[in-house]
């Protein structure tokens, strides 16, 4: 298997990105939150029950946010399950930061680079950034890198500058399946907020307390500790860099 960024891209095909999708219930969160004073906070709902593997989510992000070629915003790990004596069947866990409420990453910031901007979206300011990478330990869901082209931690933002002008994020709108859905868990009409109330939802490492905003549908319990997992895509990495993934 060609495990390059350029043979993936070719074996996967073109991924197309329709400029014109917007956010679920607000054209733009400025916008939303001038109509009665409502914020929207956004979040994610993964339906592994809709996720084929395509990594087309993975391939979006690259694209979208120039992520430098051995790292990740986000992908989707793929993982061998052998349960009550069935035949092994393999699963899907897309990955990202999870924009916690509760986000582990801030306090142990020296500079305050690390945020909580006012959507709930996670960010991290790159003019403040030493690229200590104490975020990135304190991360319990390994979804944060030092960007070896900036020198700064890096890491799923939900796609802000998108958002910010009506936009879906990049991996939502490429999504296939209609695995990944966006929108604001403030409003009860939407979307997100309805698949929270008619589906059993899950976290992962929902022992850390953290009160993510990424939450999973058909998660099996065996994967919500699973955060270190080994992508089904890697980039060309050179030679004397051996990786390691995590097994079932």
């Amino acid at each position: 298997m060609d495990t390059t960024r350029r043979g993936f891209f070719g074996a996967i095909g073109q991924v197309t990105i329709g400029a014109a999708a917007t956010v679920a219930g607000a054209t733009s969160a400025a916008e939303a939150a001038s109509e009665d004073g409502h914020v929207p906070h956004w979040g994610m709902v993964v339906d592994l029950r809709k996720c084929i593997g395509c990594q087309a989510c993975t391939v979006a992000c690259i694209m979208e946010n120039h992520v430098p070629e051995d790292a990740f915003r986000t992908h989707v790990s793929v993982y061998e399950l052998v349960k009550d004596g069935h035949d092994p069947a393999m699963v899907m866990l897309p990955r990202l930061c999870n924009h916690c409420d509760d986000p582990p990453c801030i306090p142990v910031c020296p500079v305050e680079a690390t945020f909580k901007a006012e959507n709930g979206e996670v960010l991290v300011d790159a003019d403040k950034c030493v690229g200590c990478a104490y975020c990135v330990q304190a991360c319990p869901y390994d979804a944060r890198f030092i960007n070896h082209e900036t020198q700064t931690a890096d890491k799923c933002t939900f796609c802000f500058h998108r958002t910010q002008s009506g936009l879906l994020p990049a991996c939502v709108e490429t999504c296939v399946g209609g695995a990944r859905n966006f929108g604001d868990l403030n409003d009860p009409g939407s979307e997100v907020a309805t698949l929270l109330r008619e589906n059993e939802v899950s976290v992962l490492r929902p022992e850390m307390h953290t009160n993510p905003n990424v939450y999973y549908i058909g998660l099996d319990d065996v994967l919500q500790g699973r955060v270190a997992g080994e992508a089904a895509y890697h980039p060309e990495m050179p030679a004397e860099v051996t990786h390691h993934g995590e097994g079932l």
